[in-house]
Order: structure tokens, then sequence, then C-alpha cells
């Protein structure tokens, strides 16, 4: 029987977010933006659904007296993306 993929992670940007945040220590809301191409609003939203689930943590701070939004992955969102990841390679091997 195929595990029911996590819907929080099945979205095309949050699973972006998350691909790149799994394999950095942190990374700032502008590096998000450029490299997932979204908007500042939906990348926003985005990132407040995965914090709200506990998948990513949201750090604001300031840099020069400029706002500063860095982002990271939590060890629940590790474990969640990691989970997805392997259910996805069981849809990719039914015989």
């Amino acid at each position: 029987m195929l595990n029911e993929l996590d819907p929080l992670l099945h979205s095309q940007l949050r699973l972006s977010i998350m691909s790149l945040l799994v394999s950095l220590e942190e990374a700032e809301f502008v590096y998000l933006k450029e490299k997932t191409k979204a908007s500042a609003g939906n990348l926003s939203l985005q990132l407040d659904k995965l914090k709200e689930a506990g998948y990513v943590e949201v750090i604001k701070t300031f840099k020069n007296n400029y706002p500063l939004t860095k982002c990271k992955i939590t060890k629940k969102g590790i474990k969640a993306f990691e989970k997805y990841i392997n259910d996805i390679k069981g849809y990719l091997h039914l015989e």
C-alpha cells in the first residue's frame, strides 16, 4: 500500500523551499526568493505555513538597519522531508 503524501510538502513552492533548506544551515529570505522565483508575498505565506507546522524556523533580525529574515529547517522538518522523499520513491517503484 502506498503512503499518503504530506499535503504540506506536496506544494511545489513549499517543496522547493524545503529542498533548499535541507542542504543549508540557514538561508536568507532574499536567497529563497531568488532561487524559487516566487513573489515576496507568496514566499512569505508559504514560509508561514511551514513555520506553523514546525518544519522551519524563521529568524527576523536587522543588518545595517535593514530587516533581515533568515530561515532554517528544523529537525521535525528534516524528518518530514525525508519521509516525503521515501514516500515518493514508493510511488516510483510500483510493479
